[in-house]
């Protein structure tokens, strides 16, 4: 049976029951199983405000000083998580809510100056294989943790292509745009390694965009697979997608 990985990005949260309609598509799925992986980079935004923090990013990445870290675990592990399980129990289905850290992914830090931002290293200690094997949905959220138990905030983007390859599972990435645009601002069906390179060298591509597509041609290569960028706000996408239909951006090697 066929394992897909879904990355949401954070905005979904923002527009009411829009993980709802996503979660019904795949409550119609009986052939295949499901992995949900999430941010929540607005509603981060919103707490660390209102606790007096300014936010600043670095090459798409969020800088995470230590003493904002309470605030950015829980938004994301804590608020975005319950708000994704409390939509997904609504579309009748069973999810449990993880971290990374029982996904079976390992982080450390990425760069001293980023702050708690951590990597991605899959391990072998998971608990999501038993998860689908008794019809639980995983909702993950992208805080991670090493061995000695201090917490990182992960690119969710980087935490989904990381989970997608500890299980072999499909990918696709659903964002807030139909697809990746060119420099017309029209969407591209397919990009490959050395379009994506010319297209962030032109600066078309950039900030959480370009993450998002450097992971996904990464996830590319592991996977040996296409990997799809696509809109949470067409829920229609998720359902063709599933259904082998090309939707959204493909990228491939």
């Amino acid at each position: 049976m066929k394992t897909w990985v879904i990355k949401l990005g954070g905005a979904v949260l923002n527009s009411q029951n829009a993980a709802k309609a996503l979660f019904e598509v795949i409550a119609q799925q009986t052939d295949a199983k499901f992995v949900f992986v999430h941010g929540g980079g607005a509603l981060v935004d919103s707490w660390l405000k209102d606790a007096g923090f300014a936010t600043a990013k670095h090459l798409g990445l969020r800088i995470s000083p230590k003493e904002q870290m309470p605030y950015i675990v829980g938004a994301l592990a804590g608020c975005a998580n319950k708000q994704l399980i409390g939509q997904a129990i609504s579309a009748s289905l069973k999810p449990v809510g993880l971290s990374l850290y029982e996904a079976g992914i390992e982080s450390t830090k990425k760069l001293k100056a980023l702050g708690q931002v951590g990597t991605c290293e899959a391990t072998q200690d998971s608990v999501i294989q038993a998860m689908l094997c008794v019809n639980r949905l995983p909702i993950v959220s992208s805080i991670g943790f090493d061995l000695e138990g201090n917490w990182y905030n992960v690119n969710a983007d980087e935490a989904a292509a990381a989970i997608a390859a500890s299980l072999d599972a499909e990918l696709i990435f659903m964002t807030d745009v139909e697809a990746v645009l060119d420099a017309d601002k029209k969407p591209l069906h397919q990009l490959n390694t050395n379009e994506i390179k010319e297209l962030v060298n032109d600066g078309v591509i950039l900030g959480g965009m370009q993450v998002k597509v450097e992971t996904s041609l990464r996830a590319a290569e592991h996977l040996r697979r296409g990997v799809y960028i696509s809109s949470w706000q067409k829920p229609e996408n998720l359902a063709g997608l599933l259904q082998g239909q090309h939707v959204g951006t493909k990228v491939t090697l």
